[in-house]
């Protein structure tokens, strides 16, 4: 007679989990099915709200909310962003993508009107996109707002040549 060879405990409670397991899956499902179906059925019907165009005459009635990003920014006095703006447009001056550049130095000169740098980069990116009437607004506010800065003689020379 050949001994049957003895299962040891932990291997039963194993077999035991996993043969449960499926059953105790579907159960819990199940359970939640029925009690989202009774949860729907439960809820009153609710009539739906009158339209709003039988409430206000076609006269008064207001226009839809527009989109925020189609709404024009307005630029507050913010040195943190015009730093960000000056540092992003250098980057992208780096790469030698002017048309980049110039939009975020433009942007830095709307948030701070009186950073000179961005002014200065302003004009070198629009004269590298051969924008010349810009290239010279820019250099000439960089002017104004630095009159004195060391190389204006020369930023002056730049805007007799740009014709």
């Amino acid at each position: 007679m050949t001994p049957v060879p003895r299962v040891p405990p932990a291997a039963q409670r194993i077999h035991g989990y996993n043969s449960s397991m499926p059953r105790s899956v579907f159960v819990l499902l199940f359970s939640s099915f029925l009690a989202l179906s009774a949860r729907a059925q439960d809820q009153p019907k609710q009539p739906p709200p009158p339209p709003a165009a039988q409430s206000q005459p076609a006269a008064e009635q207001e226009p839809p909310e527009e989109d925020a990003n189609l709404k024009p920014k307005e630029y507050v006095f913010n040195p943190l962003q015009a730093t960000k703006e000056l540092q992003v447009g250098n980057e992208y001056l780096r790469k030698r993508s002017y048309k980049a550049a110039a939009g975020r130095f433009r942007e830095a000169t709307r948030w701070n009107p009186n950073l000179a740098e961005a002014w200065l980069r302003l004009g070198e990116a629009e004269e590298k996109r051969k924008n010349r009437k810009d290239a010279k607004e820019a250099y000439a506010q960089y002017l104004v707002v630095q009159p004195d800065a060391k190389d204006a003689a020369e930023i002056r020379k730049k805007i007799a040549g740009l014709h």
